[in-house]
């Protein structure tokens, strides 16, 4: 008795899963500061940009606590994109870079205040500069036009 066997089911059934991969795949990024003596956590959502951090406190009497810091100023929901943290190879850096894979644009984030704060998001590129040469601005000044 032969038996007919159809390919075509196996192959619906896998387009579906791989349909709903990217569902399931998580929304959050996490990534530790580059500081090598903090304990702290930094969290995005890959869609929306919004940056928090959490990090180990101690208490007395107690194990311990998780002090965590909200968005911000510059660090809350930005256009949806493609997002994702960087930190820096600085032992002594406290901060990350957050970047947008659409457009290349990167932001320095840190905690400030009990929040996590986010510079505006710059591209570095030439064009930016208004046709200035030199090097860039690294105060973390706001440039107007």
């Amino acid at each position: 008795m032969k038996r007919s066997f159809s390919i075509l089911p196996a192959i619906t059934a896998l387009a579906l899963l791989g349909a709903t991969a990217p569902a399931l795949a998580g929304q959050f990024e996490f990534i530790p500061a580059p500081q090598t003596d903090l304990n702290r956590i930094y969290r995005i959502d890959r869609v929306t940009g919004e940056v928090g951090a959490c990090q180990y406190g101690q208490k007395e009497g107690t194990f311990g606590v998780t002090l965590c810091f909200p968005a911000g100023e510059g660090a809350g929901k930005q256009e949806p994109s493609e997002y994702s943290l960087v930190p820096s190879r600085h032992e002594r850096e406290g901060g990350v870079f957050r970047v947008d894979a659409r457009n290349g644009a990167m932001s320095v984030c840190y905690v400030f205040d009990e929040k996590v704060v986010c510079t505006p998001p710059e591209k570095g590129a030439v064009a930016d500069l208004g046709g200035r040469t030199g090097a860039a601005d690294t105060t973390g000044a706001v440039r107007k036009p």
